[in-house]
């Protein structure tokens, strides 16, 4: 059955007795996340946490009505946490509905499905089941997140630096999460000695990027300039950056794009556009941005905002192949600004 985010969240802060799987899923994966974690709040920090994925259940069908069933050794607390990535595991959340009994809460983060999923199509008509799905915060929701995670790092952030932060991140929470934790650092805030955020040290984490040229890299995969692309990739690699600085900044300059095309097709002249994007747009990159802007169009930069989404929960699942994926996954945009989409 659907709930809505303040009935899943008042169910996951106390998991009823007949609910036996929370389907959460949706286009903000860490959304779905932080409502996981609400479940494990919820548990206690005693509880024990199985995690199997969809390659695992597939497998093994009958494992998850096993698990969901069995008792901790230790007479603690249990629970089950599920990734998803398609269908592959309908059989096991079949076989955990139809189970004699359950008794342990299994919560499954299933990331963007489409509506023909048939665990989805499943989850939705199941009693036993609690669905929702996460999207992007807009507006004053994003605004008022950034406030949130802010507060619990101690950090104050007036409304115009949300709204700021919102913009800059494109309302993804996982990178509006990053900027806000690298500014708290910046200030030396904490829940116990609270800062107050100011536009300047945004600006000055915004110069630094980070000791790395990163900016080098973004311009180059979004002008499609691919032996540039190359060449700063070898570089950040002798450097050692990580995958996740790259694809951050890089899901950052995508999303600052959308926003701005969003306005050119609207009807806004690019320079009216730019203009909109106030600070967001760093000087050093505006001329990059007024090309990259006039390159790509809102569904080409939607598929790139994707692919990088992608990427960086491949890059975070891979023990090995990080760098490998990252490096082809850029070479494909650049790849397809290069010609011209």
């Amino acid at each position: 059955m659907k709930a809505n985010k303040g009935q899943i969240e008042r169910a996951l802060d106390a998991p009823p007795a007949d609910i036996r799987l929370f389907l959460l899923y949706g286009p903000d994966e860490a959304g779905s996340r932080a409502l996981a974690k609400r479940l494990e709040r919820a548990m206690g920090p005693n509880a024990e946490r199985i995690d199997l994925d969809g390659a695992t259940l597939k497998g093994d069908p009958a494992r998850l009505a096993d698990e969901a069933a069995s008792i901790s050794m230790f007479g603690d607390a249990r629970w089950l946490r599920l990734t998803l990535s398609g269908d592959e595991a309908l059989p096991a959340i079949e076989g955990l509905l139809n189970a004699a009994q359950a008794g342990n809460p299994v919560v499954a983060i299933a990331g963007e499905i489409r509506n023909t999923s048939k665990i989805l199509k499943l989850a939705l008509d199941h009693k036993a089941v609690m669905t929702c799905a996460s999207y992007m915060p807009e507006g004053r929701d994003a605004e008022q997140l950034a406030a949130t995670i802010a507060r619990e790092l101690g950090l104050r952030l007036a409304p115009d630096l949300a709204r700021r932060i919102a913009e800059l991140t494109g309302g993804d929470r996982t990178l509006m999460s990053g900027e806000i934790e690298k500014l708290a650092l910046y200030l030396n805030a904490a829940p116990d000695h609270p800062m107050d955020a100011t536009h300047d040290a945004i600006d000055a984490l915004a110069a630094e990027t980070t000791e790395q040229d990163i900016g080098a890299l973004v311009n180059a995969t979004l002008s499609g300039d691919t032996a540039k692309l190359v060449h700063e990739l070898q570089i950040l690699a002798q450097l050692g950056a990580s995958e996740g600085s790259m694809l951050w900044a890089l899901l950052r300059r995508a999303h600052l794009l959308a926003a701005i095309r969003a306005e050119v097709e609207k009807g806004s002249s690019p320079d009216a556009a730019m203009a909109s994007a106030g600070r967001a747009v760093f000087w050093k990159d505006k001329s990059a941005v007024q090309r990259q802007v006039r390159l790509w169009s809102s569904d080409g930069i939607a598929r790139i905002i994707h692919r990088l989404g992608q990427a960086e929960r491949l890059s975070r699942s891979s023990r090995n192949a990080g760098p490998v994926l990252i490096e082809h996954e850029l070479l494909i945009i650049a790849r397809q600004a290069a010609r011209g989409q």
